[in-house]
């Protein structure tokens, strides 16, 4: 890893006087390009599966905007296809799986896994060959929590329902699920350090509204055997953390157990506590609506998360994914306001 990469040096401990920024979803519908490509490619599996489409999509915000990190356009759901279970993604409705109530028939052959994933380990390596060398390659995976909710339901959606009956009436079935998951991910995530990301991060979106019992055993408790597994294999790693919406409490007991070297917050969580109570890198928090909305609000926005994160390693990002209808111009504005005011 290059310290050359304002990224990587937050995520080490640096505290950086203007915090490197990108964007969740950064690669998407909202940039022209995106679209123009999506029209060309198909479908987005497709495009999310063909390293030329996948590796493009990654660099067109980095072209455009000038971002501290491109994160690689993939999906957390190539993690259950690699496992065997087909995944659909239908126009206006998102993604559907078959609804599963066991492991029975999952694949857990490492070899098969390695050759489903090489597109994007593909796509990665490409990316990295099309970034400058102070741009941060960041790859990723879904958390093994989010991707049961999907498993169990057969989609997103169902405000975890069917993944939490399964967890309560047969945990030892429902860790087994986990267990198979995790694995899959902690394999994923270090071969795409291997392909060159220069991090990780894990998306646990569907964190939220969980007893605090039930999220240390499905996620906390997951997320940390995948982050020793990465480290175990490649020690150098770097892993961002991303509990979508826990509690407060939940977020400290996630960093204190995971040992995640940044944890990104959701549009909720009071930066200024997160500052005072969470021993890793900050990142997120910035509300994608206000995003949308632009104008002073933007600003004030901005300026309140660099005020509360002054001196502490900081990302600035989202709390959640950039929305399909953002202006263009208010990404230039948030770029310009946090570049401009943290040279002053």
């Amino acid at each position: 890893m290059s310290s050359d990469r304002k990224l990587v040096r937050v995520l080490q401990g640096s505290v950086e006087k203007v915090p490197p920024v990108w964007l969740m979803r950064q690669a998407g519908r909202y940039l022209p390009e995106y679209r123009k490509l999506r029209a060309e490619a198909g479908s987005f599996w497709a495009m999310a599966l063909t390293p030329k489409y996948a590796a493009e999509v990654t660099l067109q915000p980095i072209r455009r905007f000038g971002f501290d990190a491109a994160i690689l356009f993939s999906d957390i759901l190539t993690v259950p296809e690699a496992l065997g279970q087909k995944v659909t993604f239908t126009e206006g409705e998102g993604p559907s799986l078959t609804p599963v109530t066991s492991t029975q028939g999952f694949n857990e052959d490492r070899i098969q896994w390695a050759n489903y994933f090489e597109p994007v380990y593909e796509a990665l390596r490409l990316t990295r060959a099309g970034l400058t060398p102070e741009t941060t390659l960041l790859g990723f995976a879904g958390a093994p929590w989010t991707l049961a909710t999907y498993l169990a339901a057969g989609a997103g959606g169902d405000e975890q329902k069917a993944a939490k009956l399964w967890a309560y009436r047969d945990p030892q079935g429902f860790a087994a699920l986990l267990d198979i998951l995790g694995e899959c991910v902690a394999f994923h995530l270090i071969r795409q350090l291997d392909a060159g990301a220069d991090a990780v991060q894990i998306f646990d979106s569907w964190a939220s509204g969980l007893p605090p019992a039930l999220f240390d055993s499905v996620v906390i408790a997951p997320t940390k055997k995948i982050v020793a597994a990465v480290r175990a294999a490649r020690p150098n790693a770097r892993v961002i953390g991303f509990p979508r919406a826990a509690t407060l409490a939940g977020y400290q007991d996630y960093v204190r157990a995971t040992e995640v070297d940044a944890v990104s917050l959701d549009t909720a969580a009071p930066l200024s506590w997160a500052s005072a109570n969470l021993n890793c890198a900050l990142q997120g928090n910035l509300d994608p609506i206000v995003l949308i909305a632009g104008g002073a609000a933007l600003d004030r926005a901005v300026d309140t998360i660099l005020q509360a994160t002054d001196g502490k390693p900081h990302i600035l990002n989202l709390g959640h994914g950039i929305l399909p209808e953002t202006p263009i111009a208010h990404v230039e504005q948030l770029l310009k306001r946090i570049r401009t005011r943290s040279q002053t």
